[in-house]
């Protein structure tokens, strides 16, 4: 099943006036409950920008509110902030306030319009393979080969902002993306999703996708990092696989500090 589509002028449907009165409930649970943290939010050029970050939490994946938050803090609620998601997020009652939030569906030409319009949009190309990995991969930088991002930067002109989380993964015992489970029970199919995660929480225990179980307070700490701009870097006409590679590296070896800091799971 196909979701909803945002109308021809989607860059429109996000509610400033809406998104300001959501965001001291966030605040106050990103950063009492998750402890969170971010940094380089300054690193964010004006104009369009393609903000790249990896995915951590599951279902109940923090990265966005964190994000959000700290990014109108920077620069108020009036400056755009589109995040790219699946197209679950907009089916039934739930479509019309993640629209309002500036959620888009993940595809191409959505991307190009809001970040041709001067608008930041956020991407994790990882997806549900990247935020269902397993705990002992928590601290691993994978976007499972996809490279669509790049194209979508290159295709608009825009730099390409990396940003690099931890503690997400340790809201729970990740055990395995269950992708033997999800072929079986034709998920992609149904879901547009090919996994079955099974993890260990609270308060369910062992569960497999649902129901979920509540995030551990875990202290989530961000960084932004300083955009790329792949002609530059790379020359004219840059083949999409090396930008995926550099971007990558730069956001493994950022993480890779952020784990070397970091000198307990959950208490951070």
């Amino acid at each position: 099943m196909s979701a909803p589509r945002p109308g021809p002028r989607a860059v429109e449907l996000r509610d400033p006036a809406y998104v300001a009165r959501l965001l001291p409930l966030l605040k106050l649970a990103m950063r009492t409950w998750f402890r969170s943290s971010v940094t380089g939010m300054e690193h964010v050029p004006e104009g369009g920008a393609l903000m790249v970050s990896n995915h951590s939490g599951g279902l109940l994946a923090m990265d966005v509110p964190i994000l959000a938050t700290a990014f109108a803090d920077e620069f108020g609620v009036e400056r755009p902030l589109h995040v790219l998601a699946h197209d679950l997020l907009f089916t039934g009652a739930a479509g019309p306030f993640f629209t309002r939030c500036g959620f888009l569906p993940a595809d191409r030409e959505h991307a190009h319009e809001v970040l041709s319009a001067g608008s930041v949009t956020m991407v994790f190309p990882g997806g549900d393979y990247d935020v269902f990995r397993p705990t002992r991969a928590a601290n691993v930088v994978d976007f499972d080969g996809r490279t669509g991002y790049v194209r979508t930067a290159l295709r608009a002109g825009v730099p390409i902002v990396p940003v690099v989380s931890i503690g997400g993964q340790e809201a729970q015992l990740f055990l395995t993306r269950g992708e033997a489970i999800g072929k079986v029970l034709h998920l992609e199919k149904l879901l547009r999703s090919r996994f079955f995660p099974v993890s260990v929480g609270f308060p369910f225990g062992v569960v497999g996708a649902f129901p979920p179980n509540l995030p551990l307070p875990t202290k989530i700490t961000t960084r932004v990092l300083e955009p790329i701009d792949p002609v530059s870097e790379l020359g004219p006409d840059p083949d999409p696989a090396s930008v995926d590679a550099l971007v990558r590296a730069r956001m493994q070896h950022a993480l890779d500090e952020l784990a070397r800091a970091r000198r307990f799971p959950v208490l951070g």
